[in-house]
Formats: structure tokens, C-alpha cells, sequence
């Protein structure tokens, strides 16, 4: 059963964030910011000017004191050890910020907005060192673990575009609809209908996998080999479209939250490296997914893999809610998956070992 964490928001939650000493950060809609602790109390709360929705929050990687928050297009930069004014602003994005990103060395902060625009500030400078674009709704992006001049990014284009910060355009670009049309499965007509909108991104600790969530309800994994890409894995245990995918600390292992209140944990360790020459020929066997039957009242349940079903989840979590952001936090020694949904409290679930 789920725990929830109340008292620090009055509106819907749209944001998570963990730091490397286990503090939780938290956005919501008008403004609100809340810091929590290890036991799900709020430490302290914020009301960012404007009361702009706060849409993405991320903890810099060398300084976990340090938090980088976007609301509406602005990005402020908070201390959390006194959460007060923001120490400092960059107003660099023209529309609403969707994702935050920032990479390993704290060197470079990316901030992807409704415009299709990936801003990149210099975070020693101050400046914006490169201006990326999708040409539509850019959703997700970030920067490559132990790689802090690449990064990955998708949008409401159906594209996912591999960048290097020396180079203005992107080094690789796949159309997830175009592949699609390519294996000729039995459901690519149904793509014109129900598009792979992509919505959210996760890169593997490695740094050189990364998942792809996306509006036609599937998980699309891929391996970057040097300046591109390539599709590792696909598989769909949602029924509608998956707002959010994050990779665990432990390599391949991932969690996806959907529209359709589901979050779902996949192990693909024993399914990386197998890169299967033609995908189209497995989606047969993938047709079999595992679907759980349990009820909507937050019970975890246990997915008993199916060799013949291809890529099943290992945990079914029914949550009930529509996802909006995920993220993982170590609580009282124990692994827990925080979930944000459309209520102004965080519920987080308790998560096998691997």
C-alpha cells in the first residue's frame, strides 16, 4: 500500500526531484515548491514569484545543496539549506519549460520548453552556450551520465534527437512513427490514430541506454554506439500513453508511469545486447503482455514473467491516478518509487530488491 505524503502543497503535483543526501524536492502547480524529509514531512515550502506552475526540478550533481527549479519560463536557482529567494534567475527560454536537465561536472543546465527550443546555459558564465530545437513540443531532456557535452532529447514532434554540445545540430534523429511504418507490424495503421507522441526521457546509469515513453502507450529502449543510435527493445504495458519512464540506479532497470494510472517496474538486464535484427517479428509475442488484474486501490502485484511473452513487467503498481512525474528515493534503508499525480499529495510504494 501506498504511502502518502500531505501538508506541502495545496494543488496538483507536477514534479519530483531526489538529491544525493535523500532530500526530496517537490513542484506544484502555482507556484509551490516543497522540500521533504527521509520520513515524508514537509521541511520546508516556497511560493515562487508568479505562481507559475513549477514544471521540473533537479538537484545539481555536485552540489546537492543546490536546486535548479523551472517555473513558466524562468529557471531559478535555490539553496535548499535556506529556502528563500532564489540566489539567482535565468529568464532564457521564450515559452514554458517542460524538463531540466543538468549534467554530471554542474558545468552545463539544458531547459526544454513549449516552443521545441533546448536552451543551454553555461553554468560558469551565465550565458546560454547553445540553442537546440525540435519542431514542435520538446518534452525531455538529458544529459548522458559520466558524457557532460551529450545529451538526448524528445518532443511532441515524434522525434528523438542524440546532441553534442560542440555541434548545433543534432548528431542523430529518429522518428519514432517513421520506424514504425519501417516494421510494417500489424499496428502501424492504428499509429496515424494514437501517434508516438514522445513524452519523456531516462538515461541508464551507463550512460549509454536510454528509455523513450510514449503516447501510444509503449517503451522504446535504445543503445547509443558512438554519433547515433539505435531501437534495443520495445514493449507496452500501458493502455494509454506513458508520461514518464526513469532508469534506477541499477543498470536496466526501469519505471514507467502512465495516463492510465499504472506504473509499472521492468527488469531488461537479461534483454540488453540482444539487439534483435528485425523488432517487428517479436511483436507477436509481445502482443501477450501482462496484464495484472488487480484492483485500483494501490496494491502492489507481482507479474510472473512469461518466456513466451517477450518484455513483461516484474511489478504492477495500480495507482488509479494519472502519472506526472516519478522518481526513486532510499527511505529508512528500504527503496521506495515516489509518484506525483494530479492530487497535491506525493503517495511513495515500497520496491522489491533486485
Amino acid at each position: 500500500m501506498a504511502v502518502k505524503w500531505n501538508g506541502g502543497h495545496s494543488s496538483s503535483v507536477l514534479c519530483l526531484a531526489v538529491s544525493a543526501e535523500g532530500l526530496v524536492a517537490s513542484g506544484a502547480e502555482r507556484g509551490e515548491l516543497a522540500l521533504w524529509d527521509g520520513g515524508g514531512s514537509p521541511a520546508a515550502q516556497l511560493r515562487l514569484p508568479q505562481a507559475d506552475d513549477v514544471t521540473s526540478v533537479v538537484f545539481s550533481a555536485r552540489r546537492p545543496g543546490t536546486l535548479y527549479t523551472s517555473h513558466g519560463e524562468t529557471i531559478s536557482v535555490l539553496d535548499v539549506r535556506s529556502l528563500q529567494e532564489p540566489l539567482q534567475r535565468f529568464h532564457v527560454n521564450e515559452e514554458e519549460i517542460n524538463c531540466l536537465s543538468v549534467n554530471d561536472t554542474d558545468s552545463f543546465l539544458a531547459a526544454a520548453d513549449d516552443s521545441g527550443a533546448i536552451k543551454v546555459v553555461d553554468l560558469e558564465s551565465k550565458k546560454v552556450s547553445r540553442s537546440l530545437r525540435h519542431s514542435n513540443i520538446c518534452s525531455s531532456v538529458a544529459f548522458r551520465p559520466q558524457r557532460p557535452q551529450s545529451l538526448v532529447s524528445c518532443g511532441l514532434d515524434m522525434q528523438v534527437m542524440l546532441w553534442n554540445l560542440q555541434k548545433a545540430r543534432p548528431l542523430w534523429t529518429t522518428n519514432l512513427q517513421e520506424c514504425d511504418m519501417e516494421e510494417e507490424s500489424p499496428q502501424s495503421a492504428g499509429q496515424f490514430f494514437n501517434p508516438p507522441l514522445a513524452h519523456s526521457l531516462s538515461v541508464a546509469s551507463c550512460g549509454n541506454v536510454f528509455g523513450c515513453g510514449a503516447q501510444d502507450g509503449k517503451v522504446r529502449i535504445f543503445r547509443v554506439t558512438g554519433v547515433r543510435f539505435e531501437r534495443e527493445l520495445e514493449f507496452q504495458g500501458h493502455s494509454l500513453g506513458v508520461s514518464q519512464v526513469l532508469f534506477m540506479p541499477e543498470v536496466y532497470r526501469l519505471l514507467s508511469g502512465g495516463n492510465d494510472g499504472k506504473v509499472l517496474l521492468w527488469d531488461i538486464s537479461s534483454d540488453i545486447g540482444k539487439q534483435q535484427k528485425s523488432p517487428a517479428k517479436s511483436l507477436h509475442r509481445r502482443k501477450a503482455q501482462a496484464a495484472a488484474s488487480s484492483r485500483k486501490d494501490g496494491k502492489l502485484n507481482k507479474v510472473a514473467s512469461n518466456e513466451h511473452a517477450g518484455v513483461v513487467p516484474k511489478l504492477t503498481i495500480e495507482h488509479g491516478e494519472k502519472v506526472n512525474w516519478l522518481s526513486c528515493a532510499e527511505i529508512k534503508g528500504s527503496r521506495r518509487v515516489l509518484v506525483a499525480d494530479q492530487s497535491s499529495s506525493i503517495s511513495a510504494y515500497p520496491l522489491p530488491e533486485p
